[in-house]
């Protein structure tokens, strides 16, 4: 019994910090700048995030307000999702 929750605790131990590192997060903010040669937006928060090869840039101006969704990847923040707020 008592290796039987080792073994659990162990296994408790791995699986959180993978949680923790594939967590999608979500900021409402404006655009500040929009890089469309190295597929990146910078965020009034002064952050820079990652666009994927195929996003469209078209319609995107700087100061438009967006709810971005973006995941932590490599220590680079990589844009999911992006909607523009009304």
């Amino acid at each position: 019994m008592r290796l039987l929750l080792l073994n659990i605790a162990a296994l408790v131990a791995l699986i959180v910090p993978m949680t923790v590192l594939a967590q999608n997060n979500t900021i409402e903010t404006t655009i500040k700048a929009i890089d469309v040669t190295r597929l990146t937006i910078t965020l009034a928060d002064g952050k820079t995030y990652q666009v994927p090869a195929e996003f469209n840039f078209n319609g995107l101006t700087v100061g438009e307000k967006v709810s971005v969704s973006y995941s932590l990847v490599d220590g680079k923040r990589v844009i999911d999702d992006l909607d523009v707020e009304d």
